[in-house]
């Protein structure tokens, strides 16, 4: 038997993050059910960061993000989580209401500017000229190491003290006499307090313990890598995002990423991309740009699991003592992890949300589990 103060269950961006705020002042084990951490979701990011993407909850926890991502600790990573790539958000003619409106939200206006379809041109010079009838974009996005972040929570945790432990899942939770007991892999372990970070399986894991779920969704996300056309200077595009998100690309490693930006419910599990979701993302990007796209050097589907409301969830069960929920990231959870693994942390502790959250309008029932359970989605 191995004890601990506090047990994390899924060492994906979400788990890793709050496992090494925890370790400063707590004992932590972070289990993992995969060989390695970050298998299904947070290996799969497209990897941008912007402040106007999601709702404004998610919105608010990118803008208290940004500094960490900017400017990391020199211990963290050693080097520059981020690179600015740019975001350009294009409309149809049908869809240019729908684009007037979402740039005119109160924190996204201050972030972006409308741009002439000649600007469009040079931006990105294989948009067609007939098909985007209005553009906005966001110069201040970028690119994110993913793996530097989630390598640096890793490593950061261990530093401090914590266990990783992968190829341990969770087959059985209970509570008693003020602590859970948690069975994972061949090994039982003891912890006053468990974070339910599991992603996709985080409604299952409560299950296991008890808890009525939230209602969570894993969805799959299809992406795909195609040659970057010779003589495209395509390396400098910026990130092109549909505003009803029915696709995107963006330059990435030398390559050109694609996704039709796909929802589709799932059950978790290591999804695999249909060819339904494959055609459809050449077909609309094919549409929208010059792109003659013959052959795919790589594809892939991820898991992105939403709450109902969309907005994660950060708090404590009120069913059970010391089961605490992260959960729900959606496909934000690269972007947002310094700041919610920040609020997750000081919730855990005791401690109330962070001042710099509180200001920018989040409120601990906005990310509290009860807020289901109230019937307030």
């Amino acid at each position: 038997m191995l004890h601990a103060d506090v047990i994390v269950v899924g060492s994906g961006i979400a788990g890793a993050s709050v496992a090494a705020l925890l370790a400063a002042t707590r004992t932590v084990i972070l289990l993992e059910g995969e060989p390695r951490p970050g298998y299904h979701s947070t290996g799969r990011s497209a990897a941008l960061f912007s402040e106007i993407y999601g709702n404004t909850v998610i919105r608010a926890l990118s803008r208290a993000s940004r500094e960490f991502l900017q400017r990391p600790p020199e211990a963290f990573c050693g080097g520059p989580l981020t690179k600015i790539r740019g975001s350009l958000f294009i409309a149809t003619a049908a869809q240019r209401r729908a684009l007037e409106e979402f740039a005119a939200l109160p924190d996204v206006a201050p972030e972006t500017r409308p741009v002439s379809a000649d600007e469009v041109r040079a931006l990105c010079p294989a948009l067609r000229e007939d098909y985007v009838a209005a553009a906005v974009f966001e110069p201040n996005s970028a690119d994110i190491d993913v793996h530097g972040l989630h390598d640096g929570y890793l490593r950061e945790c261990r530093r401090r003290g914590g266990m990783v432990v992968c190829d341990a899942p969770v087959h059985a939770l209970n509570f008693a006499a003020s602590n859970w007991t948690v069975a994972a892999g061949r090994t039982t372990y003891h912890a006053p307090i468990v974070v339910n970070a599991a992603g996709a399986w985080a409604d299952e894991l409560a299950r296991l313990a008890g808890i009525e779920p939230l209602g969570l969704v894993p969805m799959r996300r299809t992406a795909m890598l195609i040659d970057i056309p010779a003589g495209s200077g395509a390396a400098s595009w910026p990130m092109v995002i549909d505003i009803d998100e029915q696709f995107y690309f963006k330059p990435d490693a030398g390559s050109l990423l694609l996704s039709p930006a796909d929802e589709t419910p799932t059950t978790p599990g290591d999804v695999q991309p249909e060819e339904w979701d494959v055609a459809v993302a050449v077909d609309r990007i094919q549409t929208a740009t010059t792109l003659d796209i013959r052959h795919l050097k790589r594809r892939w589907a991820g898991l992105r699991t939403f709450a109902p409301d969309r907005s994660p969830v950060a708090g404590f069960s009120n069913a059970a003592p010391g089961f605490f929920w992260l959960a729900g990231q959606g496909g934000y959870g690269i972007q947002t992890a310094p700041a919610l693994s920040g609020a997750a942390a000081a919730l855990i502790l005791g401690k109330g949300l962070p001042d710099e959250l509180t200001q920018l309008g989040i409120r601990e029932s906005d990310l509290s589990p009860s807020r289901f359970a109230q019937g307030r989605h």
